[in-house]
């Protein structure tokens, strides 16, 4: 059962439970679907103050290689020099500096996003599920996320005209994060 406790009782550190975590992307394809895919590899830590959620940090390290659409090909593709370059670019990091309320269980979190050695501000807005002692008697917190950007941003410009107008990948990328994390 979940519960909402009094959030000064949340203080404290927390890692990313990857087991129970996804950090997922959809890109529009062709113009008329949208591929969606995760990263299977990655470490975070979270300073959450319930007190004062300004004083919460976040820290996120993915492993570029892990990248996962559900097609081998595809994704062979995205660790190319034409996407992410991963033999020189191995890791995508994101590391929070402000973190606020945005009114009731809403959270903003802005950080630097750094993808193919690029650092741009992210801001991604936070849904807290709840927290729970689960059944090995671990504090668990729970949080739901979407931001979006422009790859371009970021370096990412690779893509292909469509005979019919537009092109094969979109710009604008959806990140959706399910985090689940245990007190340490």
């Amino acid at each position: 059962m979940t519960t909402t406790p009094d959030l000064t009782a949340l203080t404290g550190d927390y890692t990313i439970d990857p087991a129970h975590t996804t950090i997922g992307f959809t890109a529009r394809h062709a113009m008329v679907t949208n591929v969606k895919g995760s990263f299977n590899d990655f470490t975070g830590a979270l300073h959450l103050d319930g007190a004062n959620p300004a004083l919460s940090t976040a820290t996120l390290d993915v492993t570029m290689d892990s990248i996962d659409t559900g097609n081998a090909d595809r994704d062979g593709h995205l660790r190319s020099a034409d996407f992410f370059k991963i033999e020189e670019f191995p890791t995508m990091t994101f590391r929070s500096t402000k973190v606020e309320s945005a009114g009731g269980e809403d959270y903003r979190v802005t950080g630097d996003l750094t993808i193919l050695g690029t650092t741009k501000p992210l801001t991604i807005d936070l849904e807290f599920n709840g927290a729970a002692k689960d059944p090995f008697g671990y504090e668990r917190v729970g949080f739901e996320g979407k931001a979006e950007i422009k790859r371009s941003e970021w370096g990412l410009t690779w893509n292909a005209a469509l005979e019919t107008g537009g092109v094969l990948v979109s710009d604008k990328i959806k990140l959706t994060f399910d985090i689940s994390a245990v007190k340490s």
